[in-house]
């Protein structure tokens, strides 16, 4: 069984972390390199750092944090917010990320998704999802959640996977900071529909909700933010309660 990881997730503006709850009420959490800094130590298996306003502005501060972050920590970095074109894509790497995640941009142009593919590698593209639980399904969300993009999570996701995109990274905005556990109902769609990996997003609440979307969810990596932020749980206390469980997690 392969490996699960464990990623941190920091939501920036104007050059600070902030989290807040499905999306909304965003509050401050600290300086993202010595955030970084501090997950590296503890044993975090990768970091996105994602920039949730997305203006000029904001991505000129970004690329300062990235570059801050990717000084600190000597792990893959993701970078996304804001990326709509091959060029912001390469301003990124040029500052330090490993990976870049696409979101609108992804939706509005696929193509960008080849492109990157082929420029970078699949490994180096992921696909970002924000969808919300519609009747059977899961409906996708664009532009840090305001608008819908009338499409279906797991219909779009099969097509990033078929555009070149190497995983996916999955939020439930239903969940999102609330602390109530992953939506493994809708992780295990996407992942039982896509051949890449797909990163379970929202809701990471205490230690069995990691158990619960890496078995009934069948993620293969999972993403929290306030839980680690503001020291809930240590990454090794986590780690150590998924070996236990015979879970697959590198210590």
């Amino acid at each position: 069984m392969l490996t699960k990881r464990i990623i941190a997730c920091m939501d920036v503006r104007d050059g600070q972390v902030v989290k807040g709850v499905q999306f909304q009420q965003l509050r401050h959490a600290g300086d993202p390199a010595e955030l970084a800094q501090r997950y590296n130590v503890e044993g975090i298996d990768e970091v996105v750092v994602l920039d949730i306003t997305a203006t000029l502005e904001s991505r000129q501060a970004l690329a300062r944090t990235i570059s801050a972050v990717a000084h600190r920590i000597f792990l893959p970095l993701t970078v996304g917010g804001g990326i709509r074109t091959e060029d912001d894509a390469a301003a990124a790497v040029d500052a330090g990320a490993d990976k870049v995640s696409l979101n609108t941009a992804a939706l509005s142009n696929p193509a960008l998704i080849t492109t990157l593919a082929r420029r970078y590698g699949s490994q180096a593209v992921i696909v970002a999802i924000d969808a919300k639980r519609r009747g059977n399904g899961f409906a996708v969300y664009v532009r840090s959640g305001t608008s819908d993009a009338a499409r279906d999570a797991v219909e779009w996701a099969r097509e990033a996977e078929s555009r070149g995109a190497g995983e996916i990274l999955l939020t439930s905005m239903d969940r999102d900071g609330t602390r109530s556990g992953f939506d493994c109902d809708m992780t295990a769609a996407v992942a039982t529909a896509v051949n890449i990996p797909v990163i379970a997003s929202g809701g990471a609440g205490d230690l069995e909700h990691f158990y619960d979307v890496f078995t009934h969810g069948r993620a293969d990596a999972a993403l929290a933010a306030s839980i680690f932020h503001y020291d809930d749980t240590s990454v090794n206390e986590l780690k150590k309660y998924l070996n236990r469980r015979r879970i697959p997690v590198r210590m």
